[in-house]
């Protein structure tokens, strides 16, 4: 499954939040997210979080404010995804966040890396009975340990994201281990949710048997927002999607590289056999020197078979060019 990430690159416009959803339409992903805010219900004037970000917001209250929709906007937003066959996923960070998702009828929910420890609300999300996405960016083990073991008593199908909260994610940060640890820890689905701003981090979580992948995505990354430095365009979406779309077909398809009777007929045309580039005459003894390796491979001596001509004389005549066989040789 591959989410595109829209989160709050509207940047509070409507029309933007249509845009991206047409745009992302193209790109191969399963699923477009977004982030759903109620500011009175999530936050208070206490919040220090990038307070002075934004030129627009006198807080990082009113831009949360700012970022709202109301519920008919909201479904408007759900009824265009689903017009375009995409999934439409938001992550909620309120008990009234949730009763707006649940009345859209959102097939699951993903949670945010700052809300794996609220459990308030994930206990409501549970109580849905609808598959929760985990991300795990601010989580230790032993948090997410609990939090796992919170949850999986409702029986919702969980998933786990790998995922480090830094905007942008530098190489070394990516924690591509850590795919493999979760999934030996949990034995869940495990993904990956990248913040890195390139394609490169996910592609790398796909060889490594990645089974979602989340990512923020801009118009382009000069915009104005808390994420556009982390976010891939559009273009690099479609581009990543198709790359993730063939690593798939890869892994489900092993190459065994003992079994390599298709090549027979290019072994032989790309193959060389042995020739002599001098002409030589009869009783000359044969050094390394005196040879040529040429296509195709079953003209006589194979060239891997060198050695054992070096010391041997020659019973006739040969011309400089010809294929060396076995008839051209005295037997010892």
């Amino acid at each position: 499954m591959i989410i595109a990430e829209i989160g709050q690159a509207h940047d509070g416009s409507l029309g933007n939040a249509h845009a991206y959803i047409d745009a992302l339409a193209d790109t191969g992903v399963d699923a477009v997210k977004f982030q759903t805010h109620i500011a009175a219900a999530e936050s208070s004037k206490f919040e220090p979080f990038r307070v002075k970000f934004s030129k627009q917001d006198d807080s990082r209250y009113a831009y949360w404010e700012r970022m709202e929709f109301t519920s008919d906007q909201w479904k408007g937003l759900k009824y265009h995804c689903d017009e375009k066959g995409l999934q439409f996923i938001s992550s909620p960070f309120s008990n009234a966040a949730v009763n707006l998702l649940e009345d859209l009828q959102v097939q699951c929910y993903k949670i945010g890396s700052g809300e794996v420890g609220n459990f308030l609300m994930l206990e409501k999300i549970a109580k849905t009975g609808k598959p929760i996405i985990l991300s795990s960016g601010m989580s230790s083990f032993e948090e997410l340990d609990k939090t796992i073991g919170f949850l999986t008593p409702f029986g919702n199908q969980l998933s786990v994201l790998q995922c480090t909260t830094a905007y942008p994610t530098s190489p070394e940060h990516w924690g591509l281990n850590v795919i493999r640890q979760l999934k030996e820890r949990y034995a869940l689905p495990v993904g990956f949710s990248d913040h890195s701003g390139d394609i490169f981090a996910c592609l790398a979580a796909a060889t490594l048997g990645a089974d979602l992948f989340e990512f923020h995505v801009v118009f382009d990354k000069r915009q104005f927002g808390p994420d556009s430095v982390a976010s891939i365009s559009i273009d690099q979406a479609k581009y990543l999607c198709e790359g993730i779309r063939q690593i798939e077909i890869a892994r489900a398809n092993p190459v065994i590289k003992s079994e390599n009777q298709k090549y027979s007929e290019l072994k032989v045309m790309f193959g060389k056999s042995l020739a002599v580039n001098k002409d030589l005459q009869k009783d000359h003894v044969l050094t390394a020197d005196d040879l040529e390796s040429k296509k195709p491979g079953d003209k006589g001596i194979t060239a891997a078979a060198y050695h054992a001509v070096l010391g041997k004389k020659l019973k006739c005549n040969i011309d400089k060019w010809s294929f060396l066989t076995e008839e051209d040789l005295y037997t010892e």
